[in-house]
Formats: structure tokens, C-alpha cells, sequence
């Protein structure tokens, strides 16, 4: 039953028997499966490598100016983007919406605040692009490159869709100032152009279409179109702070929708300390563009907020940079501290110059006190058209890169397909047509704070990567941004998690629940799932605590109340032992289980070939999938099956969680069957027949042995020898558990606590038999076996008198209590005809010569073996008839033959046929021998 073959051999060794336990040599290189479930480090070596989708790996070395169509340098591909995107429409009409209702005190710290998050955001977007390189997407690549492809692709989905949703709120924003200026919209009854629902939509798609054009031309062209936005937008800035500084008091008319209020005008004082004096505190009114809502702190926050969220827009080109990891951390960082200084001036000159009735109730009161209003104007649309187009520039280039990783599968095929000179065509153009979907919506407010709520999730998952790579501390975690620490990007993630919930709960908490239905799905159907090799954050923190726990998991502490059975189950080849390696696991209660195979051979020196465990590995961890089973699995080279089997029980597992439990297939005759080929098995795949060579063979009809008796049996002395608790199972190719589940002929789980090797009247109650009973009552635990009654049987040896009842009532009691204090419930089931078909006097002493507990060194006569056999058989009858709805039975395994005694090798023999007599034909069967006790009575 065991597998023997020797690693220079060209041909596949035999395999030992269907449950056999050492493996099989056989497995070669072919098939090796794509899964791969090792711990590795988190991100790739220094040598560059490229993944599926065509990227350079995170940590990989490569220069990234030498890629085709890398044409943008900081200024142009990050400053000029991120500076737009964070002035977007904030800058000229909502600062002083800000201070008027905020007061300036507010106001400073309120930007501050967000600076701070935003600050310590960009530490982590530092963090991350400095260490390694970074390919297009942007956020996208650093966030599933880090936290793997779950994570990344979900948060990755909602980044589009918040460009998305940005893009529209821009090109609404855009509209609407156009109206303003040019419809009938300012005030005078008349304009050179209509206004209405349907001529409002007309004029956001001709925006949205002339961007797209601009898109479709190319990054560069956006670049360009960037730093002349950029330049226009500073100019009408700096033309707003002239004004403030020479515009002297003017009374200003408030807006004709404005019914909040009865007045048509409010005063500008110009430079006034009076002014700044009465704009320092709060003085929360009503917003009369809402249809007259408090304003609150939450609001004026979520407002200025909004504005700010463009820290990414630098990240999002990161396709077309000539070398991304310079230039993100230069630009976004001078962007940030540009905008920073230019609103805190813009909201002190606001608050020194305007009364805060004027600022309550008009929100575009720059204009008419610009020394020259078409200055504002122009500053409005420039900004929101240029914010629009990063917007819609950094969708389509996420939903490249999504393409590109197969996230989504062949649904987004026609993205890569449709990419010219690296732009992406078809992504731009979804992206266009999703946007105007948008723009049909309308409610701009409550999409807008959707809109925010979406960009802070994905700043959030940013902090969290580099959160989690700076706690696992990740060797190859070493990026040249010298400012980022986990404490900046703690404060990050917190900061983040708290102002989604400033912002809108509700949105904040929908919007988190979409991410993780994300995952979730994302992990079950997403290709890219299945088959990414970029390293995920997961695996890496799972490693840091199981190592933590494992090193405080302490051995001298085990106590019997907390025993679980921990698994090593040896196996030759697992196409013929399926349902043995399901039953196992299910045995396991969620203690360890490894699956260990024998591979015979010589690691030689003069052999350069590697050691062919390691090639094997994953071909077991892609068995381990297929058979949908949670178990480890431990390979080794020996030159024997029993040397190697000592190997596997000494090494497997790691500290506290050590197997204490050793699982065997029996030693017979029987023919493996291929569940792997077998037409109605659960188990039937090809996966492992792959280039004409099939993995893990096994014993075929006409085969011999390659595993001898005693050396079987010498395994069996072994494992006791090394304090291992010791399972023989046989007859397990029977076991169906569909056919248990649906078939209600089923019904018992037997247990037989009695040694009959050597019956005593005290073997129910023995360690051997209480771990038996353990183990019955783990199984039926599960559901599938939950509905099966548990039965033991009853065996005295006490010879059968007129008084047999006083004899037979108190082991009975005795039994039943000792089954209530156990917490086991099960029936007791008597063998009346036990004592009366079978005299155990008589063949007590013969059967003890068969295993390790008799002290006589005689030879052993030919009569007494055959009587001996005999003996076996009618207990074997007995148990069958009552075997027939039995779906397990548990036996007790007497302790093999003493290796001093006389005759060994032919004791073994006869050990061996005794135990195959007396488990002939009966139901998928384990023979169980107990160490140490593992049941508790106490709390």
C-alpha cells in the first residue's frame, strides 16, 4: 500500500495500495499547475519581470523612460493635473460660501484638516510609487499590485466610476456657468442663449464630446491643454487678489434665485479690519442654492472637501511619465503646497473684504468686484473644463489597466483591443458614454457627495496598503520616500474613515458595502483572481500573525479540555484515496492536517538535478484545490518508505500545531481504483493527465508491491514508538458521502471498544477506546454525518452463566455513565451471542503472542495460527451482520509484535492476516490505537 520508486528511474515505480500512505515517485514536472499558494514575499525580485496583464512587477527594476509613448516630465504630467483638479470649481465660487458661513477661524482649520489628510495620503502615493515601477491605472496599479487583485479591482471599480461621476459633476459645473453668464439666467430677463432641461443637457454633451476629442488626440495633447488651462486659471487667480487689494466699497446685487432673503443687494467694504473682525467666527445660514437647507460644519466640509480631492490626478498618468516614481512624489507634493498657499490667502483676503451677509448670499460675488469680471468667468470655465478632462483621462486609463488585468474577464477584452499608439480608444469612448449617462441624472449635489465619499475610499485603501506592507515589514518593501511611516499613514486612514462619515454617512457606509460585495465576487469568479501573480498584502499579514501566535502557541500548555485531533495522513497516490483524504478532513475539527508523501530515492552528490519535492509541491497544492480540501502538504526525499514516514512525522508542522495523530492506508490485495478517471466519481479531472503523462500513478492490476509486510509493520511500531496516536483505514474506495446524505438506508456510526487481541472487560473504558469515541463523536458533528446514530457494542469476555445478568447490567451502567460524563451521545448495543459462540479463554493467550504486549519468546504452532484465523472470522460475521446501515466503524488496533521477539518477521506476517480477517468486507473501517488520553470530564 505504500509508494516506492527511485528518483533516477525513468519509469513509475508501482504504488502501494488504494489508501496507501508514502507517495508516489512518480510525479514529474508536467501539469504543474498555475495556482500557486506559498508564502511569498510581497513583492517581486529585484530582476524585472512582467506579469500576465504586461506589467513590470512592484519592485522590480526597470527604466521606465525607455518605454514607448512615455513622453510627460512632472510639471506638465503631475503638477499641471493635480493643481487643476484640487482649484477645480472651489476656487472662485465656493471659498466664500466657506468663510461666510465657517467664519475665517473655522475656515483655516477646516483646510488644514483636509491638507493634513491630504498630505498624508500623498506620503503613502509616495510610498508606493518610489518603490518599484509603476505602469498605467494609477491608483488602480498600486492598490491591486499591494493589496492584490480583490482589493485592488474593486477599489480600482469605484475609482472609475468617481472619475466618472467627477467628470459629469465638472461638465455640469461648466454648464452652469455658461448660463450664468450668457442666459437668461443673469438676471436681466434675456440672454444670447436658451436655457431649459434638454438645452442644458445638449450643452454638457457638446463639452463632454469636445473633451473627448481632446482625450482622443492624445496625453500629450491633454498635457499641453493642462498647462495652458493651468496658466489662465493662475492669471484670473492672481486677478481676484488684485482686486481685493484695490477694489474700494461697492454694493453688490444678490442673485434673482436667491428667496431666501428680502434685500437685492449687499455691501463690499473692501480691505476693512472691521470686516475681518466680524468674519472670524461662525455664523451657519441657510444655503440658497438647496432649496434653503442648514448649513452646518459637516456641510462646509464636505463642500470644501469636494473641491480637494485631486491629489490622484498626477498617479492617473502615470502610463504616459517618463519616470513615474520621480515625478509623482515631486509634482503632487508642489501641487498640494501650491493650492494650500493660495487658498489660505484667497480665504483671508475673502474675510477681510466682504461682509458675511454678501458671502451667505452670493456665491459668485468675485466677479462684480474683479477689476475686470470676464476675469472670473473665464476662471470658472477653464478650471471645471480642465477638471472634467482629467477626470475623464484617468477613467479611461483605469479601465485599461482593469482590462488589462482581466478583472472583469472578456468583458472589458474590447478595451485592450481597441488601444492606438498606447491610448486607450475604447476606454476613452466608454468612458465618454458612461459620463453622459451621468449627465442625465441631474441632483448634481447628491451625486457630488457620492462623488467625494468614492475618492476617499480610495484614498483610505491606499493608507491601508502601505499600512499594512510598513506592519508585516516586507523585506522588499523599501521605497526612497524618506517622509512616509506607518504613522503617517494611520493618521491617513483614520482621517479618511472619519471625513467619508463627516461628509455623509449614508453614502460613506452604502459605498463601503459596494466595495466589499466587490471582493467578495471578485474573489470567487474574476480570472484575475485565479490566476494574478503579483503578491497580495493579505498573505503578507497572515504570515506576520501566524508566525506571532504560532511563537506564543505553547506546547507545555496543552491541556486535555482543548485537544483536537491534529492530522498527518500518509498517502502513496491520491487518485485512488479521494474519499479518504474528504474524510479526514472532516475528522480534523478544525485542528492541523498535513498531507505527507514519500518520494524513495537519493539525493546524490553528484547529481546537479534539483530536488524533485519542490517540483512536485505545487502539483499537491493544485490536488489540494481540486479536491477542495484545508490541509498542508510535506514532501521528502529518503531513501525508504519507513525512513521517510520517521521524517514526516518529526517535521511536519510547526510548533504547538505538530500532528498528533498519524494516518495509514491498510496493507492488503485489493485493486486502486482511479478516482480521478472513474466515470461517476466526484472526483473525475484531467487537470492531472496533462502532455501524456499522468501525475501521482498508482497500483495497477498485475502490479507487485514495492512495500513489504514488515516493513509495514515496523511503520506501525514507529509511529507508536513516537508517542503518535495511530489510525489503519481500509475499505475507504466505499465510502460515498453522497449516497450517505441522500440515502436514508445509512444510519449508524459504529464504534467496537474492544481489543480482540486481548479482551478485557475494562476496554471500554481504556485510552484506546475513549480516543475511538472521540473520534466517532467529531465525525458526527458535521452535517453530512449529523443525521447517523452512534452505536458501540458492548463485548464482555465473562463466561455466560444462569447469573450473566449481574455481570452484564453493571458494565452496561458503568459504560452509560461513562458515555453522559463525556458529553457523547450514543447507544449501547449488547453481543448476546459474544460469550456464547466464542471462547476467549481459550484463545486469550494464542492472540497475544501476535502483538507487542506478550512476554513469550516460544515459536508458534501451525494449530494454533489457523484456530487463531478462525477466531477472527466469526468475529468478523458478527460484526458484519450488524454492519449492513453502517456507514463508519471504528475498531481497536491492537500495538503490533515486539521486534525482540522470536520469529518477527513471521509474527508480523500473521498480525497482519489476523487484522485483514477481521476487517473483511465490512464498511469503510478504521483501526484505532490511542496514546494519551483526549477526553475531559472536568471544566
Amino acid at each position: 500500500m505504500i509508494a516506492q520508486n527511485n528518483v533516477r528511474s525513468t519509469n513509475n515505480d508501482p504504488v502501494e495500495s488504494s489508501e496507501s500512505y508514502p507517495i508516489t515517485g512518480g510525479s514529474n514536472g508536467a501539469g504543474t499547475s498555475r495556482l500557486f499558494r506559498q508564502f511569498g514575499s510581497l513583492f517581486s525580485s529585484p530582476a524585472a519581470t512582467t506579469d500576465p496583464a504586461g506589467y513590470v512587477e512592484f519592485g522590480s527594476i526597470s527604466d521606465p523612460s525607455s518605454s514607448s509613448g512615455r513622453t510627460l516630465g512632472t510639471f506638465a504630467g503631475v503638477f499641471c493635473p493635480v493643481a487643476l483638479s484640487m482649484f477645480s470649481a472651489l476656487v472662485f465660487i465656493r471659498v466664500g460660501f466657506i468663510v461666510g458661513n465657517a467664519g475665517l477661524y473655522v475656515t483655516l482649520l477646516q483646510f488644514i484638516i483636509a491638507y493634513v489628510i491630504l498630505l498624508f495620503t500623498v506620503s503613502s502615493v509616495c510610498a508606493i510609487s518610489t518603490n518599484g515601477a509603476v505602469e498605467g491605472g494609477g491608483v488602480y496599479f498600486m492598490i491591486s499590485r499591494t493589496l492584490g487583485p480583490e482589493f485592488g479591482g474593486s477599489i480600482g471599480t469605484l475609482f472609475f466610476l468617481a472619475n466618472v461621476v467627477g467628470c459629469g459633476l465638472a461638465i455640469s459645473g461648466c454648464a452652469e456657468g455658461i448660463i450664468q453668464n450668457f442666459g437668461p439666467s443673469d438676471g436681466a430677463g434675456s440672454g444670447t442663449i436658451p436655457d431649459g432641461r434638454w438645452w442644458r443637457f445638449l450643452y454638457c454633451s457638446s463639452l463632454n464630446t469636445l473633451m473627448l476629442i481632446v482625450v482622443l488626440i492624445g496625453a500629450e495633447m491633454f498635457a499641453k491643454t493642462s498647462m495652458l488651462i493651468l496658466g489662465v486659471v493662475v492669471i484670473c487667480l492672481l486677478s481676484t487678489y488684485v482686486s481685493f487689494l484695490t477694489q474700494g466699497p461697492m454694493e453688490v446685487n444678490i442673485p434673482h434665485e436667491n428667496n431666501l432673503v428680502n434685500f437685492t443687494s449687499a455691501h463690499y467694504t473692501g480691505l476693512l479690519a472691521d470686516t475681518l473682525w466680524s468674519n472670524l467666527h461662525s455664523n451657519y445660514t441657510k444655503d440658497y442654492t438647496s432649496n434653503g437647507n442648514q448649513v452646518n460644519f459637516a456641510v462646509v466640509f464636505g463642500v470644501l472637501f469636494s473641491g480637494v480631492t485631486g491629489i490622484m490626478a498626477g498617479a492617473n498618468m502615470s502610463g504616459e511619465l517618463k519616470n513615474p516614481s520621480k515625478s509623482i512624489p515631486a509634482g503632487t507634493l508642489s501641487a498640494v503646497l501650491f493650492t494650500f498657499l493660495c487658498y489660505m490667502a484667497l480665504s483671508i483676503l475673502i474675510a477681510a473684504t466682504t461682509t458675511s451677509t454678501l458671502l451667505q448670499n452670493n456665491f459668485l460675488f468675485l466677479g462684480p468686484i474683479n477689476i475686470w469680471p470676464t476675469f472670473v468667468t473665464i476662471g470658472i470655465l477653464t478650471a471645471t473644463f480642465s477638471t472634467g478632462l482629467s477626470n475623464l483621462i484617468g477613467a479611461s486609463r483605469v479601465m485599461e489597466a482593469l482590462a488589462k488585468d482581466r478583472v472583469f474577464g472578456p468583458l472589458m477584452s474590447f478595451v485592450i483591443k481597441g488601444t492606438y499608439k498606447n491610448n486607450p480608444i475604447a476606454g476613452v469612448i466608454a468612458s465618454w458614454m458612461l459620463v453622459e449617462t451621468i449627465l442625465l441624472i441631474g441632483s448634481l449635489n447628491t451625486i457630488a457627495q457620492i462623488n467625494s465619499v468614492l475618492f476617499m475610499l480610495s484614498y483610505l485603501a491606499t493608507n491601508l496598503a502601505c499600512l499594512g506592507i510598513e506592519i508585516t515589514g516586507a523585506p522588499n518593501f523599501r521605497p526612497t520616500y524618506k517622509y512616509f511611516s506607518w504613522h503617517t499613514a494611520l493618521i491617513g486612514l483614520l482621517g479618511t474613515a472619519i471625513m467619508m462619515f463627516v461628509i455623509n454617512s449614508i453614502y460613506a457606509l452604502s459605498s463601503i458595502i459596494l466595495c466589499l460585495f466587490l471582493v467578495i465576487a471578485l474573489h470567487l469568479f474574476s480570472p484575475a483572481c485565479q490566476g494574478a501573480q503579483w503578491g497580495s498584502i493579505s498573505q503578507a499579514l497572515m504570515f506576520h500573525q501566524v508566525r506571532k501566535y504560532l511563537l506564543m502557541l505553547d506546547s507545555r500548555k496543552d491541556h486535555v479540555k482543548f485537544w483536537r485531533p491534529q492530522m498527518l495522513l500518509l498517502v502513496a497516490s491520491p487518485r485512488s484515496c479521494c474519499p479518504l483524504v474528504h474524510f479526514v478532513n472532516d475528522m480534523k475539527k478544525g485542528g492541523t492536517y498535513v498531507i505527507g508523501h514519500v518520494k524513495v530515492g537519493e539525493f546524490a552528490d553528484n547529481d546537479s538535478s534539483n530536488d524533485p519535492t519542490i517540483e512536485e509541491y505545487t502539483q499537491w497544492l493544485s490536488l489540494l484545490d481540486h479536491l477542495k480540501v484545508k490541509a498542508f502538504v510535506e514532501l521528502t526525499l529518503s531513501k525508504s518508505v519507513r525512513e521517510g514516514i520517521q521524517h514526516l512525522i518529526r517535521i511536519s508542522g510547526m510548533g504547538a500545531m505538530k500532528p498528533n495523530t498519524t494516518i495509514l492506508g491498510f496493507y492488503d490485495e485489493e485493486q486502486s481504483k482511479d478516482f480521478f478517471e472513474y466515470e461517476d466519481s466526484p472526483y473525475k479531472t484531467n487537470e492531472f493527465d496533462g502532455n501524456g503523462v499522468k501525475l501521482f500513478p498508482y497500483r495497477k492490476s498485475g502490479e507487485s508491491k514495492s512495500l513489504g509486510v514488515v516493513e509495514y509493520v515496523r511503520i506501525i511500531d514507529d509511529v507508536l514508538r513516537m508517542r503518535k496516536n495511530l489510525c489503519l483505514c481500509r475499505h475507504f474506495h466505499r465510502l460515498d458521502k453522497q449516497m450517505i446524505a441522500r440515502n436514508n438506508h445509512i444510519r449508524y456510526i459504529d464504534v467496537w471498544p474492544v481489543n480482540i487481541f486481548e479482551p478485557k472487560n475494562e476496554d471500554p473504558f481504556d485510552v484506546v477506546s475513549q480516543f475511538m469515541m472521540q473520534l466517532a463523536c467529531i465525525i458526527k458533528m458535521l452535517p453530512i454525518w449529523k443525521k447517523l446514530e452512534l452505536r458501540v457494542f458492548l463485548c464482555e469476555s465473562e463466561t455466560v452463566s444462569e447469573n450473566s445478568a449481574a455481570f452484564e447490567r453493571p458494565a452496561e451502567h458503568r459504560l452509560d455513565q461513562r458515555l453522559k460524563l463525556l458529553r457523547i451521545s450514543a447507544s449501547i448495543h449488547k453481543i448476546p451471542e459474544w460469550n456464547k459462540d466464542i471462547d476467549f479463554a481459550k484463545h486469550r493467550n494464542i492472540l497475544k503472542q501476535f502483538t507487542g504486549n506478550s512476554d513469550s519468546n516460544q515459536m508458534m504452532a501451525e494449530e494454533n495460527i489457523n484456530r487463531s484465523k478462525l477466531y477472527m472470522q466469526r468475529i468478523n460475521q458478527i460484526i458484519r451482520d450488524r454492519s449492513n446501515a453502517t456507514a463508519v466503524t471504528f475498531m481497536y488496533l491492537p500495538t503490533p509484535p515486539a521486534t525482540s521477539s522470536v520469529d518477527y518477521k513471521e509474527k508480523c506476517h500473521h498480525y497482519l492476516d489476523l487484522l485483514t480477517e477481521l476487517t473483511f468486507d465490512l464498511p469503510p473501517t478504521i483501526l484505532v490505537h490511542g496514546i494519551d488520553a483526549v477526553t475531559s470530564t472536568t471544566l
